[in-house]
């Protein structure tokens, strides 16, 4: 267990080291679970999201899925069994710059379960960018516990409703050394063609 939550501090740790871009005008969030398509080169994911329970999550999601920022971005991380990461790093390897972090938002009763997807971060809690995470099992480890650095938990903000077959085959690919990471990355790439907002 120990040894899954420091790989997965140790991967999004990267965040930390790119430069940030000014942020946008947040638009007002109206609809409260707005739906997304996630086109891959493996095929589509479609996500609902939960503005009721993580609006800044949810806005700050949408502000990039709306600029163009996914498009060509990677799955650069990949573990059967946990969970698929990605939403940072081009095809060559080379991480985007962000806006400025967000509040974590993890103690929104959300947990992180099979289908969900959620932010990722580095130690602080509160340095989540656009780096998300979908669990392919129940992942309860990482749900928010107390509000200190270690219970804070990862944010959930949303849900696979079309496409966990498509998550599953993810799951799948073959995976090794790419680019600055040791392990856990696809072999053949998985891109991340267009995030597009449905409703």
């Amino acid at each position: 267990m120990k040894s899954i939550v420091s790989l997965l501090c140790l991967f999004v740790a990267t965040q930390a080291m790119s430069a940030e871009i000014q942020n946008p005008v947040v638009e007002q969030q109206t609809n409260k679970f707005p739906v997304v398509e996630m086109q891959t080169n493996l095929g589509t994911i479609v996500l609902e999201l939960n503005a009721e329970k993580a609006p800044k999550t949810v806005a700050n999601f949408l502000q990039y899925a709306k600029t163009g920022f996914y498009k060509g971005t990677i799955f650069h991380r990949v573990i059967d069994g946990f969970m698929i990461q990605g939403g940072g790093f081009t095809k060559n390897y080379r991480q985007k710059k962000t806006h400025q972090a967000i509040t974590n938002e993890a103690d929104n009763g959300l947990q992180n379960t099979q289908g969900t997807i959620a932010m990722a971060r580095t130690p602080d809690p509160d340095s989540a960018t656009s780096q998300f995470f979908i669990n392919v099992t129940d992942n309860f480890f990482l749900d928010h516990t107390k509000r200190t650095p270690r219970g804070w938990g990862y944010a959930v903000f949303g849900k696979v409703t079309q496409g966990m077959d498509v998550v599953d085959s993810i799951t799948k690919v073959e995976t090794g050394r790419g680019g600055p990471f040791r392990r856990d990355v696809p072999k053949t790439l998985v891109i991340i063609q267009k995030v597009s907002v449905v409703e």
